[in-house]
């Protein structure tokens, strides 16, 4: 099963509309959203839950008062001032480091997991779809990544593809969205900072030898610097596989929860296809390198 992630250096740039759109026209497929700080495909794609469960993905300090004799050791040691002048935890400054419970001679400090996040998978008309949702304020949004990827390889079967909508930016959820995939496209748009992150983005994938496409979504807002974005591809080779124009009605379809493949648009339709079939034909050339 090719893996392909559509990531942006920025969020907003419309890579969840062409994943959404894809979803739609794509055959023999499974999808992933690891945007899972906040995810928006499961808006678009209607399905039935087959699993949810939470996600423990930190630990946190628990201590017990029947064995804490309030000697401030631990209190002196966290540096993140988690325990208060009553020898009580708080949660939201706990890092879950340990080392209060290294300095306690009581052993009345002890690490537990607490929840962070919630994963899903759901059967839809689209394919097996796996996505999860980070907890307000929690850490490890890269381990839920990969949490969201596992689920896919638990439930594939003969699929041909995975469609993932990964996550904008270059940290660490980008990192856990590319890492061991096929291919990677790049969603951008012709604005400076767009093309300042789509370069930041680009240089994530080569970091970590993963091909790259490049699509530029509504091009025609400004030619010139569409121009300046497709040199700098081709300077260094990454093929711009699309470009898709600006449209004021995808913005109403989207209202209606609709993609512009449900909204009967015909001229993105017809761009969003041959963005694929240029996709399909450069991972067949990748094969034979």
């Amino acid at each position: 099963m090719k893996q392909i992630v559509f990531i942006s250096g920025k969020g907003g740039t419309g890579k969840s509309t062409l994943v959404s759109s894809l979803s739609i026209l794509v055959q023999n497929k499974m999808l992933a959203d690891c945007d899972v700080e906040a995810p928006n495909l499961h808006i678009l794609i209607e399905g039935k839950t087959l699993k949810k469960d939470d996600y423990y993905g930190a630990k946190e300090a628990v201590i017990d008062p029947s064995l804490c004799v309030k000697c401030g050791l631990c209190r002196e040691t966290c540096r993140f001032g988690a325990i208060n002048e009553e020898f009580k935890l708080i949660p939201m400054k706990c890092e879950g480091c340990g080392a209060c419970t290294l300095v306690c001679s009581q052993k009345a400090i002890r690490l537990e997991e607490v929840k962070t996040g919630e994963t899903s998978i759901c059967s839809t008309p689209r394919g097996t779809f796996s996505h999860a949702l980070l907890d307000i304020g929690a850490e490890g949004s890269g381990r839920l990544v990969t949490e969201v990827r596992e689920y896919v390889n638990k439930y594939k079967k003969d699929e041909e593809w995975l469609i993932v909508d990964g996550s904008p930016g270059i940290g660490c959820t980008v990192i856990a969205s590319i890492t061991g995939t096929d291919v990677v496209v790049v969603v951008s748009e012709p604005t400076k900072s767009g093309q300042s992150d789509l370069e930041r983005v680009l240089g994530v994938a080569r970091h970590f030898g993963i091909p790259a496409f490049v699509c530029i979504n509504k091009y025609d807002l400004n030619p010139e610097l569409t121009l300046e974005i497709e040199a700098f591809c081709e300077r260094n080779g990454y093929p711009v596989i699309g470009k898709i124009p600006f449209d004021p009605s995808i913005v109403k379809a989207l209202q209606e929860f609709k993609t512009p493949i449900e909204a009967g648009n015909e001229r993105i339709t017809k761009e969003i296809k041959n963005l694929w079939e240029r996709l399909v034909e450069e991972i067949k050339k990748l094969e034979t390198v």
